[in-house]
């Protein structure tokens, strides 16, 4: 009796031994595989997709800097470097419009896949200044439509929607939409999703003016802290108040049971 176990462990061993290396074996050349397809995915699109962003936001500076990693991209900052001798050499598959204030001409959204993001549920809030119109409504969270441009403002068919806390400053909002549309791009890349007609009711939204950052008229705590807050990013008017010799504008506003904290620039009227 043990002269068999003895002689069955030897088998198992000997039979383990000779299937050992053909498994791994097999799995260096699964490995080998698939990272080949990854490269292959990776310079297919770098070599056969044309890819431009376009962006005045400096805070999704990021955006373009991942997508000239990917897909070897080309950065428009500049409203008027946006003209048909340039992207007519170019030829790109796709332009994604990340932050852009100004009208697409007809003749390059005609022409070119023109992809524009809105920061709120379309067809509820076309228009301007999205965030801050959202905050002052009460909207905790929103959605980021990717749409392709139209000549109306906003009322391109949706090919992406992505949920969005509105929870923080203007600057981290902006941060966590980047994330955001970066994951959209690839999707869009990768996956081609076929457009949608935007389906209910219509909201426009204004573009918000300078002088509408007063803080004056502000009677309730928490209103205050959103409207401090919603304005809290690069290149936005600071909530602010003024004297007649002095303007103070404040960030990093902090919510206190009994009080708001947050950092006041005083600024000297001339």
């Amino acid at each position: 009796m043990s002269m068999s176990i003895k002689s069955n462990n030897q088998f198992l061993a000997v039979k383990y031994s000779l299937t050992a290396p053909k498994l791994w074996s097999s799995f260096l050349v699964l490995f080998c595989l698939v990272n080949i397809f990854i490269l292959l995915f990776y310079f297919t699109n770098r070599l056969i997709m044309r890819i431009i962003t376009a962006n005045t936001n400096p805070i999704h500076f990021q955006i373009e800097h991942k997508c000239r990693i990917l897909f070897d991209s080309i950065s428009i900052n500049k409203k008027d470097d946006l003209n048909l001798d340039v992207l007519q050499e170019v030829k790109p598959d796709f332009i994604f419009f990340l932050h852009w204030s100004s009208i697409i001409p007809k003749a390059v959204h005609e022409k070119f896949n023109c992809i524009v993001f809105h920061m709120t549920d379309l067809p509820y809030g076309r228009g301007g200044s999205p965030l801050q119109n959202l905050i002052i409504r009460g909207f905790e969270e929103t959605v980021i439509s990717a749409l392709k441009v139209q000549d109306g403002i906003d009322t391109g068919p949706i090919l992406l929607k992505k949920r969005l806390s509105l929870a923080g400053t203007a600057e981290e909002i902006f941060l966590r939409a980047g994330k955001k549309m970066m994951e959209m791009i690839v999707e869009i890349i990768q996956e081609n999703p076929k457009p949608i007609r935007q389906q209910g009711d219509v909201v426009i939204f204004k573009r918000r003016k300078p002088e509408e950052s007063n803080i004056q008229l502000i009677k309730e705590k928490e209103k205050l802290y959103d409207f401090i807050r919603m304005l809290d990013a690069e290149g936005y008017p600071r909530a602010f108040i003024e004297t007649e010799f002095f303007k103070f504008e404040f960030s990093r506003a902090s919510l206190k049971t009994d009080s708001i904290t947050a950092e006041v620039k005083i600024i000297e009227k001339s």
